[in-house]
């Protein structure tokens, strides 16, 4: 898939969920070939909250997979909390919610987000 490709399908996902959800905040996942990456952004004010990625947390060579998905979804979640914030949706990008996505947002929710 060519990068334009995922650039249309990035913006298409993020407008239809911007539109509908204003006033919840967005929980962007930006998936590498090696890493993820995950914040908590307020749109309103064009700040992020808080953030995470598997850099800090994965100590092997590859933190893009489940396992490492899962830790994030804790961490983030946990970070979340810390700053008084329970509900969120989630903005996927070009990604489809398969795989390393659902695990990643499966464990927020456990840890008590709403998604």
């Amino acid at each position: 898939m060519s990068n334009s490709q995922k650039q249309k399908r990035s913006n298409r996902v993020r407008y239809s969920l911007k539109k509908r959800n204003k006033d919840r905040l967005r929980l962007s996942v930006f998936k590498s070939s090696k890493n993820l990456y995950v914040q908590v952004i307020d749109d309103n004010e064009s700040k992020t909250i808080c953030s995470a990625s598997s850099l800090a947390t994965s100590k092997k060579k590859n933190g893009c997979n489940i396992e490492s998905a899962k830790t994030l979804g804790v961490t983030i979640a946990k970070l979340a909390k810390e700053k008084g914030i329970d509900k969120v949706y989630l903005d996927r990008g070009p990604n489809i919610y398969h795989g390393v996505i659902k695990s990643l947002a499966d464990e927020a929710r456990s840890e008590g987000l709403t998604i």
